[in-house]
């Protein structure tokens, strides 16, 4: 049997009888033709391995598979394993499915270091993925992911609103952001209460060292985690005033106004000056 000879993703739930477990954060993007211009936005070549988190019924997967590339699939609710198989036989050497929790994998051990990441996030643990892959020993190729609409734009939001924030300084620092499609809630089953919106991620060139990233992660998360104070004070334990004069930020500013090279300056500084 050849992938065009499947059943239809929706068709294939409804026979086996499963519905989305909230527990897992689980709607399900069953049209294929939405499926498959995500593929096309991940801008895969032929043969790339591939992460997915969180396939279900396997619409993604499969627009994957019919793409050529090579897929891991990490699944962790386990009713999802028969309806994977076919597509597993359909495309032989070509899916692996894991069942485990995205979160506690190592990737590397999975797959490829040059992998790319496509995939529809759970949408309880769609940022943390994000955090874990931007700061972790892996480093996909991109990374194509969809999460609530909310949380994609807090990822490419800039400074000066409140979507900005932790989220979207590390992803800036460390990837070039953008959201390449907007989805509405109708395009899955069930339908959730927001919007959805896919963002691809493309490493930067110039990534920091590993070291700088997790300084910046310090300085965005004490920044951040009293954003209506002033810098001089929401970052005291990490030098306050003084390290905001020493990169020639204003001391008096507010997290939510300071763009993302000026956090890299700080972290750069908490770098230098080392452990308290």
């Amino acid at each position: 049997m050849n992938l065009d000879a499947l059943p239809a993703p929706g068709a294939a739930l409804a026979a086996a009888g499963i519905e989305a477990d909230k527990r897992f954060g689980q709607h399900f993007l069953l049209d294929l033709n939405v499926c498959r211009k995500i593929v096309r936005l991940a801008e895969l070549e032929p043969g790339e391995s591939v992460l997915e988190v969180g396939p279900g019924p396997g619409g993604l997967t499969r627009a994957l598979l019919e793409a050529d590339a090579r897929v891991v699939a990490v699944e962790a609710d386990p009713r999802f394993a028969r309806l994977l198989e076919p597509l597993a036989e359909a495309a032989p050497g070509r899916l692996r499915i894991i069942r485990a929790d995205a979160l506690a994998v190592a990737e590397s051990d999975l797959i490829a270091p040059n992998a790319s990441i496509v995939a529809n996030l759970p949408y309880n643990i769609g940022s943390p993925l994000l955090v874990k892959w931007l700061t972790g020993p892996f480093r996909p190729r991109s990374m194509t992911l969809m999460f609530q609409k909310e949380v994609a734009e807090r990822i490419i939001a800039g400074p000066g609103g409140g979507e900005y924030g932790r989220l979207g300084v590390l992803a800036q620092a460390l990837c070039e952001a953008r959201i390449v499609l907007d989805l509405p809630a109708r395009a899955f089953t069930p339908p959730p209460k927001v919007d959805s919106a896919v963002v691809r991620l493309n490493p930067r060139a110039d990534r920091p060292s590993d070291a700088r990233v997790a300084a910046l992660q310090a300085v965005a998360k004490a920044a951040f985690g009293q954003r209506r104070k002033m810098l001089r004070s929401a970052l005291r334990g990490l030098g306050g005033e003084l390290l905001c004069r020493s990169v020639g930020i204003d001391p008096s500013a507010r997290a939510e106004t300071i763009p993302v090279a000026g956090f890299l300056a700080l972290a750069e500084a908490v770098e230098r000056a080392g452990p308290a």
